[in-house]
């Protein structure tokens, strides 16, 4: 009864550097859950934004394959169910030139759907290229260390 991770954005990540991660509930309709379930979620060029004091998220929530005409429609802004002091938090940073807020991942936590969201700034391409080179060398000292390991 843990968490059933759904969808990682790996992208975010790559394109952001995150400071600050916020668990929110989505506000969504039953064949939205079904689609969930089913795998249907793409957070890569999924964005949330601040509007009238709420939280919004836009993401694709691919429609429900054994839905009806009633389907969802998948590119729609789904409310985050936030306290206020969070929201009045993730609104101050987005003010600052430079943040966004980027949908992390979604997953069920005891059969409700959570989505992590990330307030974030984002990366030059130097910082990614420094990212890079910092990931190839933590992996070539790995490696170094496991050959060494084996002698």
């Amino acid at each position: 009864m843990g968490e059933q991770i759904l969808a990682v954005n790996k992208k975010a990540f790559h394109d952001y550097a995150v400071e600050d991660t916020y668990e929110a509930g989505i506000q969504l309709l039953g064949t939205e859950v079904k689609s969930l379930r089913d795998g249907g979620v793409n957070l890569k060029d999924g964005y949330a934004r601040v509007e009238r004091g709420e939280v919004f998220v836009y993401c694709n929530i691919s429609p429900y394959k054994a839905g009806n005409i009633n389907n969802h429609d998948p590119l729609r802004r789904r409310k985050l169910l936030l306290h206020q002091g969070e929201i009045n938090r993730i609104l101050g940073k987005t003010v600052q030139k430079g943040y966004s807020i980027v949908p992390l991942k979604i997953y069920f936590k005891r059969g409700i759907a959570k989505l992590e969201i990330g307030v974030a700034r984002g990366k030059k391409l130097y910082d990614k290229r420094e990212d890079l080179k910092k990931r190839e060398a933590g992996r070539e000292m790995a490696q170094a260390f496991k050959e060494r390991q084996r002698k």
